[in-house]
């Protein structure tokens, strides 16, 4: 399985994704009767862990008394009850930002993982390399900054969301949201540089460019 992105990136372009437009089948925890002190965010009867909640993903909550009502970064998993939650942030390495404090929560962690799977194979299909390419020599480990293709796959990941919600509720303005990302995932995936390690030794063997590639029909 290979993702170049997380929940939390799809999360700066699209919250509404976590909220009503959610999943319900790609729904890992949800419950009532958490709380929220500062960045910790602590509810009983529910194991993180066991739901393979991890960083990066996104959980919605709303208390009872609408004090609170969003979409949050989860920063870490600290236990089977509890985890770090921030606003999100613009970096991963700055510190966590706390949200309103509350009590009585009502809270959902869905993903958007088996999408971002998905993109990031077709992106590794696209340039040439292992596992979208199986017979290639050049792997994803190779790749010495797989951040470049962080905006591709989080585009790619968007567009096939809407294009799903589009399907089932046949509504055209997400066909025209699922067809608007579809184009700034085929920009950014032209705009991606893959420096390539191929001596293991930190040093750029072979580079890829995205607007470069060309696809040969067997």
């Amino acid at each position: 399985m290979v993702k170049f992105s997380d929940d939390v990136d799809v999360l700066k372009y699209e919250p509404v994704l976590f909220g009503e437009l959610h999943l319900p089948g790609q729904v890992l925890a949800a419950g009532t009767g958490g709380a929220l002190s500062g960045t910790t965010f602590t509810v009983s009867g529910t194991d993180f862990v066991s739901a393979e909640v991890s960083a990066g993903g996104v959980v919605y909550m709303q208390s009872a008394d609408g004090s609170l009502d969003g979409a949050y970064e989860i920063v870490s998993v600290d236990s089977a009850t509890q985890l770090s939650v921030s606003v999100v942030r613009c970096d991963s390495d700055e510190a966590a930002v706390a949200p309103p404090a509350a009590t009585d929560i009502s809270y959902r962690i869905s993903t958007f993982g088996p999408q971002a799977s998905e993109a990031g194979f077709r992106l590794t299909e696209y340039f040439g390399i292992k596992p979208g390419n199986p017979a290639s020599d050049i792997d994803v480990a190779d790749i010495l900054d797989t951040d470049v293709l962080r905006r591709a796959c989080v585009f790619a990941v968007i567009s096939s969301v809407y294009a799903m919600l589009a399907s089932r509720a046949k509504d055209e303005n997400f066909w025209t949201k699922s067809l608007h990302y579809q184009k700034l995932f085929e920009k950014a995936r032209e705009r991606c540089r893959l420096g390539i390690d191929l001596g293991s030794d930190g040093v750029v063997d072979v580079t890829r460019v995205g607007a470069s590639i060309r696809l040969v029909r067997d």
